[in-house]
């Protein structure tokens, strides 16, 4: 099927929706030491900010998926990035408007949250629904996006601060506001498909009655927790327990970790069609679980630099892979099943970080090595479900060649 250089551009706008979603669950991070240092943020209190970005997405997918079929997808996702546009703004400015920077930061999370929550839910779907014949290479390069806006993102960022110096760092949510403007005035004017008509969505109980849709929601939540356990503290960790310069941490272990992630997405686009699935999220999370314990205990920094890095490879696959079989086994899921699923994911954003932030406060001899330590518990839980619960796909490939 040949796509309509209308649709194009509906590709193309989606592609910078999620390089939106790539700034906004960076800015707080690449930001952490600033806040502890400048505003007087305790780490404790830093690691709050994760937790709220990520609990907001998951309020927002959860309610997802009663309206946004009824409000429609336009609508939706220039809310989207309006939302996207106050949350950048507030993160530069909320801090020193509120009594407590802390209140501020985090009401600025808030927004951001419900732009990325409504993103995260619609620009799958969107992308699917695009009339195109190869829709796991478009799904895989949608997801690659994600990682090129994080390391544009971070790079970008990485010499604006060092302009800009210790004080100036507020400046930075301003130059990066631009790209969720783009990207709501694109969602003003491209077409947009429904994924599935009404009358054709199969409800959300037939899906809860599907074994697939359970293992592909834990699995999910494994994909998250192992992508933002090691994303979401990189650049802290190689400043604070690394003790390596902010640049150079920012570069060679959140950037490499970015770029590393999309080179996976862009390959797994490419092969989808050739490659068991299932034994290949299995060597990724394999991958995953060695990479955290490379970060942790390697005896150089540069070492524990490439163990993140690696990471980003090792978890790349994980979540558009998981996106693509659920889009495949449960055809007639709609907008629910992508927010059900995005539910899921941000349920181990939440929990990943979190679980880093808690072990690190429990065990402060060892700080942010120890929570890594820590959430190597998730990929071995991922690995342990992909290997006992064979996916329906490939059995009933197995049963056909057998016949």
């Amino acid at each position: 099927m040949k796509m309509n250089k209308k649709y194009k551009m509906t590709l193309y706008a989606c592609y910078l929706a999620y390089v939106v979603q790539g700034i906004i669950n960076n800015i707080n991070p690449i930001l952490f030491a600033n806040y502890q240092r400048s505003l007087g943020i305790t780490l404790d209190k830093i690691g709050i900010l994760i937790t709220v970005n990520f609990v907001t997405q998951i309020i927002i997918d959860f309610a997802s998926v009663g309206y946004v079929d009824r409000i429609g997808y336009r609508k939706c996702m220039v809310l989207a990035n309006a939302c996207s546009v106050l949350g950048l703004l507030g993160v530069g400015i909320f801090p020193f408007w509120f009594g407590d920077p802390m209140l501020g930061l985090t009401a600025a999370t808030v927004c951001s949250g419900i732009g990325g929550g409504l993103l995260e839910v619609l620009v799958s779907p969107i992308v699917e629904a695009v009339p195109t014949d190869n829709k796991e290479k478009s799904m895989s390069m949608l997801h690659s996006f994600y990682c090129w806006g994080c390391v544009g993102f971070i790079a970008v960022s990485t010499m604006i601060l060092f302009v800009l110096g210790e004080q100036g760092w507020h400046y930075l949510p301003f130059v990066w506001v631009i790209v969720p403007l783009v990207c709501g005035i694109l969602f003003c004017r491209v077409p947009v498909r429904r994924l599935v008509e009404e009358e054709e969505r199969i409800p959300v109980k037939s899906l809860a009655g599907q074994k697939i849709f359970w293992c592909l929601l834990v699995l999910m939540i494994c994909a998250g927790a192992s992508e933002m356990g090691m994303s979401q503290w990189t650049s802290y960790f190689a400043e604070m327990g690394l003790h390596v310069n902010k640049a150079v941490g920012d570069l060679l272990g959140a950037c490499s970790f970015c770029v590393l992630m999309g080179l996976a997405r862009l390959y797994y686009g490419k092969s989808s069609g050739d490659l068991p699935i299932r034994k290949f999220m299995a060597g990724s999370y394999i991958l995953c679980m060695f990479s955290y314990g490379l970060t942790v205990f390697a005896p150089h920094p540069l070492l524990g630099l490439l163990g993140c890095a690696l990471c980003g490879l090792s978890v790349g696959v994980l979540w558009p892979g998981t996106f693509s079989i659920a889009a495949r086994e449960c055809r007639a899921g709609g907008t629910a099943l992508f927010a059900l699923l995005a539910l899921a994911g941000d349920i181990g954003c939440v929990t990943g970080p979190a679980a880093v932030s808690q072990a690190a406060g429990i065990f402060p001899q060892y700080g942010v090595k120890a929570g890594l330590f820590a959430a190597i518990v998730f990929p071995a839980g991922g690995l342990l479900l992909t290997v006992c619960c064979r996916e329906s796909h490939e059995s009933r490939e197995t049963k056909g060649e057998n016949r």
